[in-house]
């Protein structure tokens, strides 16, 4: 296999990529249910329902793709996917936090949400009819969507009547799910690897690449977390670590793949870096679905990396200071100042963090909340400047 390809950038698509791990949690919640049925393995059922939620939620913010069909991405779209991903965070953390909300959600998500896009795809003229005609790879677009369309009306089904099937049976359909998502999104990778056309946005969306779409999100997760922890701490709220664990890989895991965001830096979206982000959306889920199974080996390897992203990143800003020493530098924009800051306290605190998760009572539990919470509020300050940037740079093009 030639290297240079094996190490160069990937060009798969967001949808791609979100399609690819939500089938992959389908695949591995499939084949977890076998166990389960026999008693072999514990099941947390809420880690489940708050995990598909959370993915639901990253479609809609980052695409506008809602389980009902595809929306112009305007703010009240994007606050509405914020909701969803809001409510999927707090049920996998606190055990039934919501009671049978979730379970209700992603019924009409799967239900109402997948027939309404069947017959979406059945009558609209740029769909099964148009793809028909193409032919080629477009058959498989339309066997894909069907089936992953019928197994998501099915799913509803046992959703909103669990009693229906037995637990075996349960896990055959959604492996077939799970199976129809995944080859839905090699599919799509096809397509819009051919026609890239295909990907275009729609006038009046929110500007929100994939990068900010997940600090928006983790910094919302970030926060929900913190302060959710306080009560915990105090004895007033149950709290699962290990589902916690779970969306904190799950995050690693689609930042990796979508943009090659690592833990520990940016690189290139390499099949190197694809397949590690899968291997972390593959942890993940097990640590949501299966509870405390992985708690102790993912603590060690959350705390690693988070200590490692900030101390890597505080080094390159040091020896960026170190070899401008002498130099007699221009003046720098109060806004780049305020950029430098808040990624500088992002850094100390991913350290904090990644401390306090390797050495046990590093911090009293109530600290790390607070730690927690201001990391999401740096979050949201750094992708308010990113966006003054942008309007300056902006102006400056304009005169």
């Amino acid at each position: 296999m030639n290297l240079t390809k094996v190490f160069s950038e990937s060009e798969l698509s967001l949808e791609v990529v979100i399609l690819i791990i939500a089938g992959l949690i389908l695949l591995i919640t499939g084949i977890l249910l076998f166990p389960v049925a026999t008693g072999g393995l514990p099941y947390y059922e809420n880690g489940l329902y708050g995990l598909l939620l959370v993915m639901f939620s990253l479609q809609i913010i980052s695409m506008g793709k809602t389980p009902f069909g595809d929306l112009r991405r305007s703010k009240f779209v994007v606050l509405a996917g914020l909701i969803v991903g809001g409510i999927g965070t707090i049920t996998c953390f606190i055990p039934d936090a919501f009671n049978d909300i979730p379970r209700l959600l992603l019924f009409l998500f799967f239900g109402p949400g997948g027939a309404l896009l069947l017959l979406q795809m059945i009558l609209s003229k740029d769909k099964l009819k148009a793809w028909s005609k193409y032919g080629g790879i477009f058959k498989h677009l339309i066997a894909g969507c069907t089936v992953a369309y019928v197994s998501s009306i099915l799913i509803s089904v046992l959703l909103w009547n669990q009693s229906l099937l037995s637990v075996q049976m349960t896990a055959i359909l959604v492996l077939i799910y799970g199976a129809a998502v995944v080859y839905l999104s090699f599919v799509l990778r096809k397509i819009y690897s051919t026609y890239p056309q295909e990907q275009k946005s729609k006038d009046g969306e929110v500007e929100l690449s994939i990068d900010r779409a997940m600090i928006l999100f983790t910094s919302v997760f970030m926060i929900i977390l913190g302060v959710l922890l306080i009560p915990v701490n105090l004895g007033l709220l149950p709290f699962s670590g290990s589902a916690q664990l779970g969306l904190l890989m799950m995050i690693f895991a689609i930042q990796m793949i979508a943009s090659g965001s690592t833990p520990i830096g940016v690189s290139p979206r390499s099949l190197p870096v694809i397949l590690i982000g899968l291997v972390f959306a593959a942890l993940g889920t097990v640590s949501c679905i299966i509870p405390e199974i992985l708690v102790y080996p993912l603590t060690l390897l959350v705390g690693v990396l988070n200590i490692l992203g900030g101390a890597l990143s505080l080094g390159k800003f040091i020896g960026q200071q170190a070899s401008r020493t002498g130099r007699e530098d221009s003046k720098i924009p109060s806004v780049l100042i305020k950029l430098t800051i808040a990624q500088l306290t992002l850094n100390v605190l991913a350290i904090t963090f990644g401390l306090s998760m390797l050495i046990s009572h590093l911090l009293p539990g109530l600290v790390i909340g607070v730690i927690l919470a201001a990391n999401g509020a740096v979050l949201l300050y750094l992708l308010y400047i990113l966006f003054v940037i942008d309007r300056i740079q902006k102006e400056m093009e304009t005169k």
